[in-house]
């Protein structure tokens, strides 16, 4: 496993240069990487000690990519929880090739910025000051201030207003090589972990990782953000992501957190398999039951892991597992795991069962098989008469992946009930081997060409037609006025 690093650390981490932003809280860190990387991946609000983890993300400026670390502040007098965000922001600044040094032009220097300056030249890392917040400033005074740093490399940016951001990147890529795309591994198989807060998701994190790369206290509602964190493991790609707890809505205070639950629900739509947390000592929850239905909504594939299952009694090992499998009945087919992840137990367990999953979700199957799997099917247990006509289904193909969809053309399908398509979905699961992820079909009715029209009248056959009804209804009007039929209906 390649700890700390992401899934390129090995073969171009010299090739792509990473930039990691750090300072002092709230001076425009996370707004700087959002726009480095042109997306909005950083929550960015009003609020001092947003950012608590290692954060990537990859921008690219012409034909030149980079990868930019947005980190926790560094106040110098943390304790607790803040401690440990100022260790997270220390590794950043190693595993660099660029810093940017983020200070606030509003502010002014401080002894934090000149304990922080004082640390990163120490490291010997290339490193450019970046003053942000110069909007309405005197561009000449406020550098002034910062001249008694000795940093060679200065620049005066606005973030967000995007002023200066782009002579900024620029010149810190000025000396980069060209890297070559071609030694770029894909993603692989992104692991989502959810859950409630404090369940263990950043604890189950760093067992995965093999290290701390992520902030765990305990206090529910540390992590804020959703981590994405690639590696490889056994030369296999992966990306973990981990994500912020989910509290009921009536819980919820802070509008920070309403965000970071955004973020979350986003994490899930982008991963391949997500891996449900579970506390098992206090067993399943309305909330578990929620974030297990969006996931299942998003289609994509799960694993269940109990956690803190050290030091419970067997009898409430019993009581837990009868509350599981009544209340995730309908979950047959998700892999289920009693682990602890603060102890390590079980853990290695989790990737037999997401890579099983993963295979699963974008497994490719032959239209031949399908539609061969479908016969069997059929003639074994045929669809129901639906008012006095049967549904017919005549041959089957695959749709997509991530989550399986398989497309069934019939006569009629509407009314196939939704019994027979439980039926439908458990047997092609089981003939198929399909573990971990649910299967999606789709019914397709072929349609009566001769209930209505397909196709329109060419421009003669209309004259045609209006030929044909006016010589009937000169016919008709003929008919009426000849005298001998006057006669006769006398």
């Amino acid at each position: 496993m390649k700890p700390i690093f992401p899934y390129f650390y090995e073969k171009v981490c010299y090739m792509i240069p990473v930039i990691a932003l750090v300072g002092r809280p709230n001076v425009g860190k996370s707004t700087l990487f959002n726009r480095l990387t042109k997306s909005r991946d950083a929550i960015v609000a009003d609020y001092s000690g947003l950012t608590r983890d290692r954060k990537y993300g990859e921008g690219q400026l012409d034909d030149k990519k980079f990868i930019v670390v947005d980190t926790g502040g560094i106040s110098g007098d943390e304790v607790g929880i803040d401690a440990v965000m100022a260790e997270q922001s220390l590794l950043a600044i190693d595993e660099a090739d660029v810093v940017f040094f983020v200070v606030d032009a509003r502010d002014g220097l401080t002894p934090v910025d000149e304990e922080i300056a004082k640390y990163i030249r120490q490291t010997s890392k290339p490193v450019t000051l970046v003053i942000n917040k110069i909007d309405g400033l005197n561009e000449d005074l406020v550098a002034n201030d910062f001249y008694t740093l000795g940093m060679s490399a200065m620049k005066l940016t606005a973030a967000s207003h995007n002023r200066g951001v782009l002579s900024l990147i620029e010149d810190a890529l000025a000396e980069i090589p060209d890297h070559d795309d071609s030694l770029l591994d894909s993603h692989g198989c992104k692991i989502g972990i959810i859950g409630r807060p404090n369940v263990g998701k950043s604890t189950l994190v760093n067992r995965l990782l093999g290290e701390d790369r992520v902030v765990v206290y305990d206090q529910p509602g540390t992590t804020r953000d959703s981590i994405y964190i690639p590696y490889e493991r056994h030369e296999k790609p992966y990306t973990l992501i981990d994500t912020a707890g989910v509290r009921r809505r009536k819980n919820i205070r802070e509008s920070v957190e309403k965000f970071s639950i955004v973020k979350t629900l986003q994490a899930i739509e982008d991963s391949n398999v997500v891996v449900v947390v579970i506390d098992a000592r206090e067993g399943v929850v309305d909330q578990d039951l929620h974030l297990i239905g969006f996931a299942m909504d998003a289609g994509r594939a799960l694993v269940l892991a109990v956690n803190k299952w050290d030091g419970m009694t067997q009898d409430d090992k019993k009581a837990v597992r009868r509350e599981l499998d009544r209340r995730l009945i309908f979950l047959d087919y998700a892999q289920m795991h009693f682990i602890s992840a603060k102890h390590g137990t079980g853990v290695g367990d989790l990737y037999k069962s997401t890579d099983q999953a993963y295979v699963s979700a974008f497994a490719k199957w032959p239209t031949k098989r399908l539609t061969e799997l479908l016969v069997d099917v059929v003639s074994d247990h045929q669809p129901p008469m639906v008012r006095g006509r049967r549904v017919k289904l005549r041959f089957a193909h695959q749709g997509g992946s991530n989550p399986p969809i398989i497309v069934v053309h019939g006569t009629k399908t509407d009314d196939l009930p939704d019994s027979y398509k439980r039926y439908l979905e458990n047997t092609f699961r089981k003939i198929l081997k399909v573990k971990g992820t649910p299967i999606r079909f789709e019914f397709k009715s072929t349609e009566n060409p001769y209930a209505t029209p397909s196709h329109k009248l060419a421009e003669k056959d209309k004259l045609k037609q209006t030929r044909v009804a006016k010589s009937k209804e000169f016919a008709s009007r003929r008919a009426k006025s000849n005298p001998r039929n006057k006669k006769r209906q006398k």
